[in-house]
């Protein structure tokens, strides 16, 4: 038998008054998600267990089939794993976003999604001009970054907001606070010296585009406890494809294979296409591949209704058109979202999703649509969304 996950991070969401009360899943033309919905099993997953944080490390956690209140210990953590960034005892990490403040307002989380190239100058500044022994920057992709403190453990005590839960609010009421908070809003305030009057700032504004005036520290960690690997756990050799850190240092810790496909993106941008292909070809080698696609997300942290429409037609029309023609009789395929992030919040909320099982052995349950509402009305709910992988390996249990 042959499995693939399809995680379409933070398609879902809550119904838009403006758009007639639909969804963006519902708006979107997703004709082959919707056959595969009327062919297979749909239903609900909570993927967030109830107190925790709502963040895409603890819910793919749970669609890659590990128990986050076993596991998860902060996303900072994983991404710098995905980076190979080693964390020491005594030494602590804080993601680390190049964002853009305008009179005192959060502008953009993303800087206005600066390039990987323009945001590796930055850092190298940031590390000339604030680090040293104890702190250290470290450049990942676009806006999203690794800042290192070392002697500094109390700062994990420090509550933190993440950039893109505040679009257009005044910084003050959100900057780091509490216990050991200090040098992380010391940092940030001194970064702004440094990235003022940087080249890289100066071509930007030429161009009309936004500027990177300041980084932002949140979701602190330290070692995160180790994971027993995904072939132990559930017998399958695994490989994983996606355009973010996160997703990328997750497969290390559980000893997934990670692909490296040309034209992967965390945007709209992405080879949806290529993406695929190569999570097919890998599909030779392995039993198990997961696509994970983040360009739904990225449109809803945006608040824009029509690039989160697009990226899920897109997703339907260039991946799931290709999973449904290369049909074996040995193929079984999980389509979910990780969470939910809905454009009136342009962030995570932690209600269960939809989730779609496909392919060998599933026979339909009534669905029509792979939609919120119709899951919800199929009365199919999974309490503790890291099971789910079990029903996909073995459908004698669902």
């Amino acid at each position: 038998m042959k499995y693939c996950i399809v995680i379409i991070d933070g398609a879902s969401g809550w119904a838009l008054p403006e758009r007639n009360n639909n969804t963006c899943l519902e708006l979107a033309q997703t004709p082959n998600l919707d056959a595969m919905a009327r062919e297979g099993i749909l239903g609900l997953a909570r993927t967030v267990p109830p107190g925790m944080e709502p963040s895409s490390a603890c819910a793919c956690m749970s669609v890659l089939g590990y128990d986050p209140k076993l596991y998860y210990r902060g996303r900072s953590a994983i991404e710098a794993r995905s980076m190979g960034i080693p964390i020491d005892d005594g030494e602590v990490v804080f993601r680390c976003n190049l964002v853009a403040i305008r009179d005192g307002r959060m502008w953009s989380y993303s800087s206005g999604y600066i390039s990987t190239g323009e945001a590796e100058q930055l850092i190298a500044a940031l590390n000339e001009g604030l680090g040293d022994d104890n702190v250290h920057f470290f450049p990942g992709v676009s806006y999203r970054h690794i800042c290192k403190l070392k002697g500094r453990e109390d700062t994990l005590l420090a509550t933190c907001t993440p950039p893109h839960d505040i679009p257009d609010k005044p910084i003050d009421e959100f900057m780091p606070r509490g216990p050991g908070s200090e040098p992380l809003r010391d940092l940030m305030a001194r970064s702004e010296a440094v990235l003022r009057d940087h080249p890289v700032n100066i071509e930007r504004r030429s161009r009309g585009d936004i500027p990177a005036t300041m980084i932002w520290l949140f979701w602190g960690s330290g070692r995160v406890p180790d994971m027993p690997a995904f072939k132990q756990v559930y017998g399958l050799s695994a490989a994983l494809t996606s355009g973010v850190d996160l997703l990328r240092g997750l497969a290390r810790m559980m000893g997934m294979y990670v692909l490296d496909i040309p034209g992967v993106t965390d945007g709209l941008d992405n080879d949806y296409a290529a993406q695929t292909e190569g999570a097919l070809k890998a599909l030779e080698e392995h039993d198990l591949v997961v696509i994970h696609i983040e360009a739904p997300d990225e449109a809803a942290h945006a608040g824009s209704i029509d690039d989160k429409i697009e990226a899920i037609q897109r997703i339907d029309k260039e991946v799931l058109s290709r999973l449904r023609s290369w049909r074996l009789d040995n193929l079984r395929l999980l389509v979910m979202p990780d969470h939910s992030t809905p454009i009136k919040t342009q962030t995570h909320t932690d209600e269960p999703v939809p989730f779609l099982l496909w392919g060998a052995g599933f026979a339909a349950n009534g669905a029509k649509k792979f939609t919120e509402a119709e899951a919800k009305s199929t009365d199919f709910f999974i309490e503790e969304g890291y099971n789910i992988i079990t029903g996909l390996i073995d459908t004698k249990i669902l």
